[in-house]
């Protein structure tokens, strides 16, 4: 007799937790065999072939092309055994097993979410001791600390979280506030309590959105006495207060974007969706704003700059390549600069570990260079370019290029960089700020080489120019370092014999 198994999505290593689906190579009812590549995903990494580690029938699939999953989510079931065999003859069994992956099928991770105890509540109408459901219907969330509010840590309630031990549902008895979000106040906390709690612990407020419009204008919710269910700070109750303290009667409202009052327990009504197109923030563009973001909170930068005469290097280019044999691209060049830069330099070759408060001076250089590519922009990652000369920078250069035009990129192909060439050239700009590539220290940016007048051995000529750009990470280094690091790049550019003192 057969055998039903599950396949659920494999963690594909380097931290990734989701995937989309990009196209299923295999329909239900067709046989497979161990290892075989069943679905193409894309990753915030790359996309990737996921091989099944069974072998037999297909009874089905899970997630439509275009449907993201999260890991460990069911992909396929494959029946093995019995009468059912691949197509090589092969019977049921696991083939190699990826990170994460397995032939067993263990329990699908679930979020606890931890909860502070809370007193018990007079019994209700509708508490579970007389027959009632435990829950507030529609919109109802656990109560949480002390305080009952929701917001504070131990809420409990959300889709696909598990309610603690002591957790209370909302609305014991009462009637949740309709409309709201759900970041309701328990239903047995009563006003009083609720008044008691202020001079110590958080206010209850209807939403998240009602503690930023009063943070943004310095008001103290303390000080506001909320005309929502049980003293719950409703919106209207905040735009009143800020509406009494900065504009007189008969003068214009200081503040912008500020409602009518709302009647006394109203509800808020829902605050209608922005116009125009919503595109989701997943796969690679969902990673790219993560990253930027999180180096643009964590990373202080600056940038320096520099215009360079880039006529010798091009020069020094064309003899390599006239002297016959592989190619030597320009990236190539100045990658080969940056690492003689980076060994005069290493402060900036490093990452900054703030909980130990140390800078760690990294003794390799994994070199990034930024692509764009019809799926955005990604970063290959060319490992121990300290150590390669400018014909295998170039191989490797032309390889991961081509792997990121086609998709094809593996995780190792994009992590683990130290330093980051940009060329931005390529897209016909003279220069930029670029963002760090978190947790690197540094990025130089290259321009485009235009012919520009330079004043060149004491008379005015026509050169080859190019816009060099340096953002670094200013805690591991000061200006003069970056100065330093720069003015060496832009002297190997303008006269290349500098470098061979490093070689």
């Amino acid at each position: 007799m057969a055998q039903v198994l599950e396949f659920k999505l494999p963690d594909l290593g380097e931290g990734l937790t989701e995937a989309e689906i990009v196209r299923w190579l295999v329909e239900v009812g067709d046989v497979v065999s161990v290892d075989q590549p069943v679905v193409e995903v894309e990753t915030a990494k790359a996309m990737v072939e996921v091989p099944c580690p069974y072998g037999g029938v297909v009874t089905a699939r899970f997630g439509e092309e275009g449907t993201e999953l999260p890991v460990g989510s069911p992909l396929l079931t494959v029946a093995v055994g019995g009468d059912t065999q691949t197509s090589d003859g092969a019977d049921e069994g696991s083939g190699n097993v990826l990170v994460g992956y397995g032939t067993g099928a263990p329990p699908a991770r679930r979020r606890r979410v931890r909860t502070s105890p809370v007193a018990p509540a007079r019994p209700a109408g509708n508490s579970p001791s007389n027959g009632g459901s435990p829950a507030a219907g529609p919109g109802a969330v656990g109560a949480s600390g002390p305080l009952g509010t929701s917001g504070a840590p131990g809420t409990s309630g959300a889709p696909g979280t598990e309610r603690g031990p002591g957790t209370r549902t909302a609305a014991s008895g009462r009637a949740a506030v309709p409309g709201t979000a759900p970041e309701t106040v328990s239903g047995h906390m009563g006003a009083r309590a609720l008044t008691d709690a202020r001079a110590t612990g958080p206010v209850a407020v209807i939403s998240p959105l009602v503690r930023r419009i009063a943070r943004e204008n310095g008001l103290d919710l303390r000080e506001l006495t909320g005309s929502g269910h049980d003293g719950l700070i409703l919106r209207a109750d905040v735009e009143l207060a800020l509406r009494s303290a900065g504009a007189a009667p008969g003068q214009p409202e200081t503040l912008t974007g500020l409602r009518a009052p709302e009647a006394p327990g109203a509800a808020t009504p829902a605050t209608p969706a922005a116009a125009g197109t919503r595109v989701p923030l997943r796969g690679i563009r969902g990673a790219v704003a993560d990253k930027l973001s999180r180096s643009r909170h964590e990373i202080p930068d600056a940038t320096c700059w520099v215009d360079a005469d880039a006529t010798e290097l091009l020069a020094a280019r064309a003899a390599m390549n006239a002297a016959g044999g592989p190619k030597i691209s320009l990236l190539a060049l100045l990658a080969r600069i940056c690492t003689a830069a980076l060994a005069r330099h290493p402060e900036l070759n490093s990452t900054v570990d703030m909980e130990a408060r140390e800078i760690v001076r990294l003794g390799h250089v994994h070199l990034g260079f930024a692509a764009q590519t019809e799926r955005g922009l990604v970063v290959p990652v060319v490992r121990d370019a300290h150590t390669r000369d400018a014909q295998s920078l170039s191989a490797e250069f032309a390889r991961l290029t081509e792997a990121a035009r086609t998709g094809t990129l593996t995780p190792g192909d994009l992590t683990g960089g130290t330093f980051t060439l940009n060329n931005y050239g390529v897209f016909g700009v003279d220069g930029s700020t670029p963002i760090i590539n978190h947790p690197e220290a540094a990025m130089l940016g290259v321009g485009r080489i235009v012919p520009k007048p330079w004043v060149h051995q004491g008379e005015l000529a026509v050169r080859q120019v190019v816009q060099l750009s340096l953002t670094f990470d200013h805690r591991v280094c000061d200006g003069g370092t970056a100065g330093g690091f720069l003015r060496y790049v832009a002297d190997c550019v303008e006269q290349p014999a500098v470098l061979l003192r490093s070689l």
